[in-house]
């Protein structure tokens, strides 16, 4: 939710805002959380503080690093009391501490996908499963996930875990004088006051079945373009809630105000506007008159009549208490969000390469400590279950001492995410006609574009005349970037050796800095510059057949993009020679172009 067209919009959102807090903080698993998007700050933290203040007493709370651990995230075997009972004893993870709570994430943004997945399952059962070190149980883990989004540009916080939580909320535009007074208590769970007469206020709203309930909230998720069937789920879920929590039966008023607070900021469009019935002056809505009957049919069961214009009602009410939640602007943020959500998993899918010396810890596997870092506490849990066979601790005089054998012994592993470096070789000579050379830098523009958005680093050498030059040093500036290819000039030889020597010591620089290289070579592959500098078709054919060779000997992954107008068995043999992946430029648009390169920087 954000702000709308109120003539207070900030104390109208912070009001639907306490309100959030006071439904999830009664049944924090039933709604299964929050994602609040809202930087650090005075409104955040009081809201936070209202949501605490609504859960019931002595429910727990916990905070969860985004780089949090599998052993503290899910649970494992407890060393000390294992030692201790001389059998194997489950330690509770964070998520088995959080039962009939909160777990609470800062920065959900930067989530990693298997700790989102594992939050995932167990917000689906209830439970969390603790199948390592020898155990095998599960621990119930019925808590509500908070997400505090501070995603910027091309960030966003894993879908898999949005969909299943029943409210959005977008508090990073509220101010704090749009914060409610602080006589208004958050477990004030009344439904606000919308706009009708006094009288209309005063009485009660007609009950609806939980029939009729879920399908006017699935003919309101529908009508607002929402595919994902959770959010109907979860709005009856929240309607039911209040209705509870008010003493109420669920009626219209529940089910209006659950489309409101969960339909209304996932829509995706506005619903089709629906003309009016024509009727006449004296006719009333929904009652036919006795001439629209055919002579042989009988008048209808009037109780299913009833029925069934109670439902279609209560479907126009809860469909417009939607459409009037949807906030201005929120159809063209959502737009961006979608572009960023599917930018920021491009951006997670670079390489992560496995290391038992730094990084991020990934757990421990068997190994020798000569060849890593011994994982002392890893260790002894390998080897505390098996102590009683062993013998340790029995017949020892003194302190009970622990049995250790080499299949024990673990070792620490780590992963570290390395930065993907797109290093562009251009050939900007005369073979190169102008207009190629300007679909060539028209395909390069597109293509930094895709590595922008990965927030790969790119640099860009261009070869012309006899030798090559660094247009532009590894970079994230797109800007940059645009800037040194629009200045590239064009004309003169082709010094193709020279490009691939500069290329090739880019991408041996970039690899021994700890990155992945990826080399993109736009060319017609008919070079007449041998590395010496001297002109000659045979000898520059033979360096640049040797300078590709020496590619395919150091592993380097590359791309051969054929910029001539048609494709040229020059550039194919070369691309053979590198072990590259050949692509004529005629047939290969962004896209095709764009997975290219991402693809050979994963294989790397």
């Amino acid at each position: 939710m954000t702000l709308g067209s109120d003539p207070e919009p900030g104390r109208a959102l912070w009001t639907d805002a306490l309100r959030i807090a006071a439904l999830a903080g009664a049944d924090p698993h039933g709604c299964g959380g929050i994602w609040l998007k809202a930087g650090p700050g005075p409104v955040r933290d009081a809201f936070l503080a209202a949501l605490q203040a609504a859960l019931p007493p002595g429910a727990p709370s916990r905070r969860m690093p985004t780089a949090i651990a599998d052993d503290r995230l899910l649970g494992g075997l407890d060393l000390t009391a294992t030692l201790a009972a001389g059998r194997p004893v489950v330690q509770r993870g964070l998520m088995a501490e959080a039962d009939r709570g909160l777990v609470v994430v800062p920065m959900a943004e930067r989530l990693g996908a298997g700790t989102a997945a594992r939050l995932a399952a167990a917000l689906d059962t209830g439970a969390v499963a603790v199948a390592r070190e020898g155990l095998a149980t599960q621990l119930p883990a019925r808590f509500g996930l908070i997400l505090l989004d501070e995603a910027v540009e091309d960030e966003a916080a894993p879908r898999a875990l949005t969909d299943r939580l029943a409210f959005h909320l977008d508090l990073s535009r509220l101010a704090s004088r749009d914060l409610a007074p602080r006589d208004l208590a958050p477990r004030d769970l009344s439904p606000p006051v919308p706009a009708p007469a006094a009288t209309e206020l005063q009485r009660p709203t007609p009950p609806a079945s939980a029939e009729a309930a879920a399908t006017a909230l699935c003919a309101a998720a529908e009508a607002l373009g929402i595919g994902s069937i959770r959010a109907p789920i979860l709005a009856l879920r929240v309607a039911r809630l209040a209705a509870g929590l008010s003493g109420d039966p669920l009626g219209e008023a529940q089910v209006s105000e659950a489309a409101r607070l969960v339909l209304a900021p996932r829509a995706t469009r506005l619903p089709p506007g629906e003309e009016a019935p024509e009727t006449g002056p004296e006719a009333v809505p929904g009652d036919p008159r006795p001439g629209d009957l055919p002579e042989t049919q009988e008048t209808g069961d009037p109780e299913t009549d009833r029925t069934d214009e109670s439902g279609r009602a209560l479907e126009e009410v809860v469909l417009e208490a939607a459409r009037a939640a949807i906030p201005v602007g929120l159809l063209a943020f959502l737009a961006g969000e979608q572009t960023r959500s599917r930018s920021a998993q491009a951006g997670r899918a670079g390489a992560v390469a496995a290391s038992t010396r730094a990084g991020r810890p990934a757990g421990s596997r068997p190994g020798d400590p000569r060849r890593g870092r011994l994982a002392l506490v890893e260790t002894l849990r390998a080897a505390a279950p098996w102590q009683r066979l062993r013998g340790g601790g029995v017949n020892d005089v003194g302190p009970a001492r622990i049995r250790v054998r080499p299949e024990d012994v673990r070792i620490a592993r780590y992963r570290q995410r390395t930065e993907t470096t797109t290093i562009f070789a251009v050939d900007a000579s005369g073979s190169a006609a102008l207009e190629r050379l300007a679909e060539a830098k028209g395909a390069v523009e597109l293509l930094l574009a895709e590595s922008y958005v990965r927030r790969d680093r790119v640099a860009l050498v261009a070869f012309r005349g006899r030798g090559a030059d660094l247009v532009l040093a590894p970079t994230r500036s797109l800007v940059r970037a645009k800037r040194g290819l629009a200045g590239l000039p064009g004309g003169g030889g082709t010094p193709l050796a020279a490009g691939l020597d500069a290329a090739l010591d880019i991408a041996e620089a970039v690899r021994r800095g700890g990155g992945t290289p990826v080399v993109v070579l736009l060319t017609d592959g008919r070079a007449n510059i041998a590395r010496s500098g001297e002109a000659g078709r045979a000898r520059a054919g033979e360096d640049a057949l040797a300078a590709a060779r020496a590619f395919r000997a150091a592993g380097q992954r590359a791309i051969l993009i054929d910029t001539a107008p048609r494709p040229q068995e020059a550039a194919r043999r070369l691309a053979a020679a590198m072990a590259a992946r050949y692509l004529p430029l005629p047939q290969a648009d962004a896209g095709t172009l764009s997975v290219a390169v991402r693809d050979a920087g994963r294989a790397a």
